[in-house]
């Protein structure tokens, strides 16, 4: 044997890298997009677990004062951010009547007697939960039974 033809190569040829660069960037574009969307469903979650204790302490308000409280400020919860760090939204039905109550696709007010959501991501949001500004907002509807993003009502 001719000991030339005998030498060994270590390392990786240009060819291996470039592939190997191209799995890693492949990879990375599958999971980025994934990932984000597990961030934004684990807001939606923490959203709608905010409101349910939210909408718990002013029910137990209107146990004590026979009345649901003009605003969230009432109840300590003025500054409460929800995930997206908006302000969330409370409108007392009972005083304001539902001229601002969240309204279905057939106009029907959401609630009988109060309306707590916080607009969602974009921070846009109507009255009518069908509008596509409405979408995303996590709100509470049929007087607590359901809190949930709108497109899913």
């Amino acid at each position: 044997m001719n000991s030339l033809h005998k030498t060994a190569f270590n390392g990786f040829t240009l060819i291996e890298l470039v592939i190997a660069i191209a799995i890693v960037g492949v990879l990375a574009r599958i999971s980025f997009p994934a990932y984000a969307d597990y961030k934004e469903r684990a807001k939606q979650t923490l959203a709608v677990q905010d409101i349910a204790m939210m909408s718990a302490q002013i029910k137990m308000y209107w146990q004590d004062a026979r009345a649901y409280p003009e605003s969230l400020a009432d109840i300590g919860l003025a500054t409460k951010l929800d995930p997206w760090q908006h302000p969330y939204m409370y409108l007392n039905l009972d005083k304001k009547g539902n001229g601002g109550a969240r309204r279905d696709h057939n106009l029907n007010p959401l609630n009988s007697d109060f309306d707590l959501y916080s607009r969602g991501k974009d921070n846009k949001t109507k009255l009518p939960i069908t509008q596509k500004d409405s979408l995303d907002d996590v709100l509470r509807a049929n007087d607590g039974k359901f809190i949930d993003l709108a497109k899913n009502y």
